[in-house]
């Protein structure tokens, strides 16, 4: 089996192109029966995920939750939620991880609680208990209104009345999660502590939730109105949320100290850090939280997790973080799935599911400069699934039907075998239906096919492990006609060439002097050929990667 000890000594930092796997643990495996993927699920299923040759698994929320947004709104930050197991059972995943050379990150949700955290239940009794002031309350205008014009990523104010205070408290989320108020210094020192926990027990890494939204600006200014082009890329033109500058309800400034206060606690005990950015100038935000080696170790945004697709598009967002971190030295991660977008076949392969789409854009962002994320399922070229509104469970979903369908297309149960019901998932009926074209994908029926996405993920990981230039070196876009995706990584002398045709017909294009292919990928699904004329043939939806001789 293909893990980490089978390499070189680890780096200490590992993490500069890392390779890392989301799981989303209510949809991955189901160990008890009860239709909800849970950790002795995701435990029994590790070895899989060490055969895909990645370097760490992102576990998405199991804390003990109401499960409103399904575990984003936190209940006990210390505690496993009793729907995914217990504390041992999440020891044993540590464990058994490490023993397969793979790192575990976990997701940190700390710009908001559950309304049912003990701390706001605390705060919301009174104007004078010892955590009051721990969330963002403020009283009404004159006329009763909300005390500005903030708006919820999910929909309408970002204020809910609290007949208890008689005050509004603020929620950048659902009314349920109300925000923490970073500006109280007892709030950061929990905050910090509750990270020390898992530190304590042993994680490698964490994954911070909406990472640039721990503050607001205090006095409570208007948000002005946004450009059409300034529009925030992760969220839908038709919600009023998208329909604002957000200058004052994130983004403060004071937010670098607090990220300063975090990078102290990680490296004391030796853990890294990936930052959700979610703003219409994520790229610029990527790069302070990550610059000067005192912040994120790196951060993720989602420019790339729209439907705008084209060479053009990504060489642009890769080139302006570039840009931005040179003198820095910061880091991104970049994604094209994962659980609050459509699957990316689906954005950008216009539900067709294409297999070769699916390998071509896998060996594409694995070998971007910067780290990347792979979220469950990608690796079988799963697509969006159509959930009827009766199967709904995403409030998103449900508040914007039926012009937007929600999250829970992409949340749907790992299908592991076509022969099993539920596609081996569960005995029971999953939480989420298992999609009928997804049980064609499943992983037993693409282990058995050598030409399969699954099977080319694993060839090209192993390789792209011993190609240096892919994991950590610089890169340099060439210029090529749309569709077709160019460029160098460069470390220590040696230059690889990569080239992605991201259209569905075959073209011809010139590439630099003095390439050579690689036999180690060449049959595994990239067939991209060198001709005798200096030009490169790729065809529909392919890719190449050569070397380049130095001088």
């Amino acid at each position: 089996m293909q893990n980490r000890s089978d390499s070189a000594p680890a780096r200490k930092d590992w993490w500069r192109g890392a390779l890392i796997y989301q799981v989303y643990p209510r949809s991955f495996q189901d160990s008890d029966g009860d239709g909800v993927g849970d950790l002795p699920g995701l435990v029994a299923r590790l070895d899989y995920i060490a055969s895909l040759g990645v370097d760490a698994i992102w576990v998405s929320p199991f804390f003990r939750s109401p499960m409103k947004d399904y575990g984003y709104d936190v209940q006990d930050y210390r505690d496993v939620d009793p729907l995914f197991g217990t504390l041992d059972d999440f020891l044993r995943l540590l464990e058994r991880a490490h023993e397969l050379g793979l790192r575990i990150i976990i997701d940190q949700v700390i710009s908001h609680t559950s309304d049912q955290h003990p701390w706001f239940v605390e705060s919301r009794s009174s104007h004078d208990n010892p955590k009051a002031d721990w969330y963002v309350w403020a009283d009404p205008k004159p006329d009763g209104t909300p005390p500005n014009n903030w708006q919820s990523v999910f929909g309408g104010t970002a204020w809910q009345w609290d007949a208890r205070r008689r005050q509004y408290y603020l929620h950048n989320f659902l009314s349920s999660q109300p925000d923490l108020n970073f500006h109280h210094p007892a709030v950061r020192s929990q905050v910090l502590d509750d990270v020390r926990f898992w530190c304590r027990h042993g994680v490698d890494g964490f994954r911070f939730d909406a990472s640039n939204f721990h503050f607001h600006d205090r006095q409570l200014r208007d948000n002005p109105p946004a450009a059409a082009a300034a529009r925030v890329a992760s969220v839908r033109a038709d919600n009023p949320y998208s329909m604002q500058r957000h200058v004052y309800d994130k983004n403060q400034p004071e937010n670098i100290g607090f990220l300063r206060d975090l990078r102290r606690v990680l490296d004391e005990c030796g853990a890294v850090s990936l930052g959700e950015v979610g703003d219409e100038d994520a790229l610029t935000l990527m790069a302070a939280y990550t610059g000067d080696g005192d912040k994120l170790h790196m951060a993720y945004s989602f420019n790339l997790l729209t439907p705008e697709f084209s060479a053009a598009h990504i060489r642009a967002e890769v080139e302006e973080l570039e840009w931005r971190i040179k003198k820095t030295g910061g880091w991104g991660c970049w994604s094209l799935s994962n659980h609050d977008v459509a699957r990316v076949l689906s954005r950008w392969g216009k539900e067709h599911g294409d297999r070769q789409l699916a390998k071509t854009l896998l060996a594409m962002v694995c070998s971007l400069r910067g780290s990347a994320c792979i979220y469950q399922g990608e690796e079988l070229g799963l697509t969006e699934a159509d959930i009827p509104f009766e199967s709904l469970r995403d409030p998103y979903g449900i508040n914007f039907w039926p012009e937007f369908k929600g999250r829970d297309g992409c949340r749907t149960p790992m299908p592991w075998s076509a022969e099993d019901e539920h596609g081996g998932f569960s005995p029971e009926k999953p939480w989420l239906p298992v999609p009928a074209e997804h049980l064609t994908l499943s992983v037993s029926g693409q282990q058995a096919d050598p030409g399969s996405v699954l099977n080319f993920f694993r060839n090209f990981t192993l390789w792209r492990r011993s190609q240096a230039p892919l994991v950590s070196g610089d890169i340099q876009f060439l210029d090529a006609p749309e569709p077709v995706l160019m460029f160098r990584r460069t470390l220590d002398g040696e230059e690889i060439l990569a080239a992605f045709n991201l259209g569905p017909k075959p073209v011809r294009v010139r590439v630099p002097a003095g390439v050579t292919g690689f036999s180690a990928v060449a049959g595994h699904g990239l067939a991209g050929e060198l001709q005798g004329d200096g030009k490169l043939l790729l065809g529909r939806y392919d890719g190449f990667f050569g070397k380049l001789r130095q001088g």
